[in-house]
């Protein structure tokens, strides 16, 4: 029997759920949305999410304890067919993604399934992305445009009335 045992073994050796866990977060923090199945998803959202939170303190401790954690890989980007260092995956955690959790209590992962399923087993796949980084559109403010407006007809419909009164007490002092 199971009983008190956390986490899923995925058919994996416990070696091989860490380091499959450790790239994961990694490719998480990188790319800030990774691809894949459901069970895997739901095993790196609890561990990304305690590697927030340690980024969030911000800490030498908290980097220390984030790097026995995770590890210190290198973000690389290829520009022109050459390899050029963006960093570490620990850094962009540490600078970019704790910062803007500072004000959320928890909940800085979501999954979503896709319709999608995976060719070679037919595994339900899912999307685990990173919370806060999508465009939210404007909402058009109407009623406040339409309350100005009606207050500037009236008041432009009063302006020329007093200089017509004004314009008229100019000429009769010309005369």
């Amino acid at each position: 029997m199971r009983h008190r045992i956390a986490g899923r073994q995925l058919s994996r050796t416990s070696a091989h759920r860490l380091a499959m866990r450790r790239n994961m977060a990694a490719s998480l923090f990188e790319h800030e949305t990774i691809s894949t199945t459901i069970e895997k998803a739901k095993e790196v959202k609890a561990f990304a999410e305690k590697l927030i939170t340690l980024a969030k303190k911000g800490t030498l401790t908290a980097r220390r304890r984030a790097i026995s954690m995770l590890g210190n890989r290198r973000i690389v980007s290829y520009e022109d067919n050459k390899a050029v260092g963006k960093g570490t995956v620990i850094g962009k955690l540490f600078s970019e993604i704790g910062p803007r959790y500072l004000d959320r209590a928890g909940g800085y992962t979501r999954i979503i399934r896709l319709a999608l399923r995976r060719l070679g087993d037919n595994g339900e796949l899912a999307l685990l992305q990173l919370v806060g980084k999508e465009h939210i559109p404007e909402k058009k403010k109407t009623r406040k445009k339409d309350a100005t407006k009606k207050g500037t007809r009236k008041k432009a419909k009063a302006e020329p009335a007093a200089k017509a009164s004004a314009g008229s007490d100019e000429t009769a002092s010309q005369q």
